[in-house]
């Protein structure tokens, strides 16, 4: 007898399709799961016990939640709020006296609060460090190896035995060098911690190498002296090894800071170069004292500030139309000044000091009455950002190293217009014998003018490069207009390359003499050399030839 019904296996699609639901419903549980331990974990992190704001900060960063880094990383930038109304935990970003607000666990934003109504998640330093080494830890992973790195260096700084076993586990995945040198330099910094003989000393062989103070402060722990005559380090042979290590690292240190401070004399000289090209070409060709020539700066930079004002959205090229605009403007303001005063005063040196004098004070009152008194800041583009690492103990910065060969890139386009243009070859006339030219059919008058446009303008764009490195504010030009005279003066007046070398040479005797002298008086050292260098040779090192120069 049969059954009355028959059962057949149902097809596998249907078994899987129908798990599905509860597959999506498993999720969604963990889903609301993980919300409401985000949830729990940021009212901890409100709360007045730090203890406890330490243990919500571990909790989170095991959550492998997406909106936790950028949360841990705004509590970290003080960006982290409770929202007084209704407690909800907000990313704030200042807009004027206002804050724009983001919900922290669905992304909305919530718009504009006064920041009466939020509440700062507050932080102290012990845990800001604990915070460090948790992004640091989560950034181990990031795609971009320069983060990678970052990061690498930011767990050495605080290495533990977790954060070793981490470093560990990501050392054989690893395949950027620097990543990979940076790693092992950080596991040595735990290695030379161990117990065991042979793992400290082979740490200290990897750490030889590494030229840093957090490398250098290790070592020098194992060759410390204590109180009562014996040493921190117990192995004679360790203890040697790291005083090798020292030794080496101390010497390299000491080449790489040579070399830092003559990059950072370079980049100073390249600033003095720019700013007494000007100078040298109207001093050498018209023999005028122009102690206005500093405001030309000024106003180089005050038109890299309103550039950038006009374009804001666009600060990455801001500079391409700023050194353009300052240079008319600079050489416009420079012609000006020589049309309406300076040929007036031809033969009379003091009066001509005088009168440019007098309209540096007026330069710097017109831009106090338009800009105000108060410093501008210019902002650096994002190509000049940032800085070249060599090594851990030397990294050269991008606007400084721009900046240098900017002012090569000057230095060749004035060589070419005087050595290959009409206007070159009438200004070296004129330098060299004013009577002589005039008597050939040069006119001089116009040569002053465009000679005086000339270098006014190249001082405009010296104040456009000198924007990236100080603030912008009306007495920029007086801080630069005695150093530029002694550039001219010392390289000889008139002369582009006894501007350059001195310019260059000067910087670098100032980086040179500040740490031992101070800021002032490594100046008024470098006045009384050049004062003495003139009582030798009083046309500086590259003379002017022509038989007005000689007499």
């Amino acid at each position: 007898m049969g059954l009355p019904f028959h059962f057949s296996t149902p097809p596998r699609w249907l078994i899987v399709l129908s798990l599905v639901p509860l597959w999506l419903a498993g999720a969604f549980d963990t889903v609301q799961a993980q919300t409401r331990d985000f949830a729990a974990y940021l009212e901890a992190l409100a709360g007045s016990d730090f203890k406890q704001k330490g243990e919500a900060m571990d909790r989170l960063a095991a959550l492998q939640d997406p909106r936790m880094l950028p949360m841990l990383q705004a509590l970290l930038d003080g960006r982290l709020y409770s929202r007084k109304s209704d407690k909800r935990f907000v990313t704030a970003e200042r807009t004027g006296r206002d804050f724009v607000i983001s919900d922290v666990l669905t992304d909305q934003v919530l718009g504009k609060v006064a920041k009466r109504k939020l509440a700062k998640i507050s932080l102290n330093n012990p845990l800001r460090t604990k915070l460090r080494g948790i992004i640091a830890r989560l950034h181990i992973h990031d795609k971009n190896p320069s983060v990678r790195l970052l990061a690498v260096a930011e767990i050495a700084r605080n290495i533990t035995p977790e954060s070793g076993l981490l470093l560990r586990e990501t050392l054989t995945a690893e395949q950027d060098p620097k990543v990979l040198e940076a790693m092992r330099v950080a596991l040595a910094l735990l290695e030379i911690q161990s117990a065991d003989k042979k793992t400290r000393l082979e740490a200290i062989v990897t750490l030889s190498g590494e030229p840093s103070t957090e490398v250098r402060n290790r070592l020098a722990t194992l060759v410390e002296q204590r109180p009562d005559g014996g040493y921190v380090e117990a192995e004679v042979e360790v203890r040697e090894a790291a005083a090798r290590a020292l030794k080496s690292i101390d010497l390299k240190m000491s080449l790489y800071g040579l070399l830092e401070t003559t990059f950072f004399g370079l980049s100073l000289g390249s600033v003095l170069v720019l700013a007494s090209f000007g100078l040298a070409i109207t001093f050498g060709v018209m023999g005028v004292i122009n102690m206005a020539h500093g405001e030309m700066l000024m106003l180089g930079a005050y038109t890299t500030y309103v550039v950038q004002l006009l374009m804001p959205n666009h600060v990455d090229l801001s500079l391409f139309v700023a050194i353009p605009a300052a240079f008319l403007l600079a050489g416009l303001a420079g012609m000006l000044i020589q049309l309406g005063v300076i040929r007036y005063l031809y033969g009379r040196p003091l009066e001509t000091l005088l009168a440019t004098f007098g309209i540096s004070l007026f330069l710097q009152q017109l831009v106090r009455s338009v800009f105000s008194p108060l410093n501008r800041s210019v902002s650096t583009p994002s190509w000049m950002s940032g800085s070249l690492e060599i090594s851990s103990a030397l990294s050269l910065t991008y606007n400084r190293i721009y900046i240098l060969a900017f002012g090569l890139l000057v230095f060749a386009a004035l060589l070419v217009i005087l050595k290959k243009t009409s206007l070159g070859l009438h200004v070296r006339a004129v330098s060299q014998n004013r009577a002589m030219a005039k008597a050939m059919g040069i006119r001089t008058t116009r040569v002053d003018a465009l000679t005086f446009g000339l270098g006014s303008g190249i001082a405009g764009v010296a104040g456009v490069a000198l924007s990236q490195l100080t603030n912008v504010g009306p007495n920029l030009g007086q801080s630069y207009i005695v150093d530029t005279f002694m550039v001219v003066v010392f390289g000889g007046v008139g002369n582009l390359w006894g501007t350059l070398i001195g310019g260059l040479s000067l910087g670098v005797a100032n980086k040179f003499l500040e740490p031992y002298a101070g800021a002032v008086l490594a100046k008024i050292l470098i006045l009384v050399l050049i004062i003495i260098f003139i009582q030798k040779r009083p046309r500086g090192l590259f003379p002017q030839k022509g038989r007005v120069a000689e007499s």
